[in-house]
This record gives structure tokens, C-alpha cells and sequence, in this order.
């Protein structure tokens, strides 16, 4: 009997654990939707490489591939590869660095940076990391 509702309680939580892999994987469909106003020229990206060292590498590491020696938990995420939680367009990537991660070590950055030095930031990413998948 016991192993009759054990089983029940693991299968009856795998709908709603999937749902929550897919919609992770799926990132925010909202911002998605937001499109970069700011053309990733030579200075656009050299100004967020900049913006970045200032606020982001003490978590995210100089060169964006985490591991900087934080003691952050969860570990801030390598940036420069495919797998990115919370979605890779430049509208996803946008909204994280404006408004954070909830129950993570990601902070909301839009009291530090200006719209523009963030959309700077997003194209320093997209110049060493993955490709937009939309």
C-alpha cells in the first residue's frame, strides 16, 4: 500500500515538474518579444564589455564564464554558452539585467545602469555568447 501511494505522489508530480523544465527552458515569452533599440556596433559592444566588468564580473567572472570565485548559490551562470535559463534573446536578456532573478544572486540593475548602458551590456553578451534562438 505504501508503495502504491509513493508511486501516485512521483507520478502525479511529474506533470508539473515537466511543465516547470519546459517553461525554464522556454525563458520569458514577454520579453522576448522586446527588440533592441540599440545597433551592436564596435562602440556599443565596447561600452558593455566595460558596463559589464564594472557590475557584472564579480559574479559572472571577467570574461562572463561564471565561476568567479563568489560565493553566491545558486553559482552565477556561464554567459558564454548555450544554456541559458531565463531565455537568450536580447529582450530576455534585457529584462534579467533590469529586473533580476528572483531566488537567485541576480540583482535588479536598473537603479545602477541606464536603459541604454544595459542594451550596451546585451550586445557585449550577444558578442560572446549564444546566438538568439528567435
Amino acid at each position: 500500500m505504501r508503495a502504491f501511494f509513493l508511486r501516485a505522489i512521483l507520478i502525479g508530480s511529474l506533470p508539473v515538474s515537466f511543465a516547470g523544465v519546459v517553461m525554464m527552458a522556454q525563458g520569458n515569452p514577454e520579453a522576448a518579444k522586446i527588440k533592441n533599440p540599440v545597433a551592436a556596433t564596435p562602440e556599443s559592444i565596447d561600452a558593455g564589455k566595460q558596463v559589464f566588468r564594472r557590475y557584472c564580473a564579480s559574479c559572472h567572472g571577467t570574461t562572463a564564464e561564471g565561476g568567479s570565485g563568489s560565493d553566491l548559490i545558486p553559482a552565477a551562470p556561464d554567459l558564454t554558452d548555450s544554456e541559458w535559463k531565463h531565455g537568450s534573446t536580447d529582450g530576455e536578456i534585457f529584462v534579467v539585467v533590469r529586473d533580476g532573478v528572483k531566488g537567485t544572486g541576480m540583482k535588479p540593475f536598473s537603479k545602477k545602469m541606464t536603459t541604454h548602458q544595459m542594451w550596451d551590456v546585451v550586445n557585449f553578451l550577444r558578442s560572446i555568447g549564444p546566438k538568439p534562438s528567435h
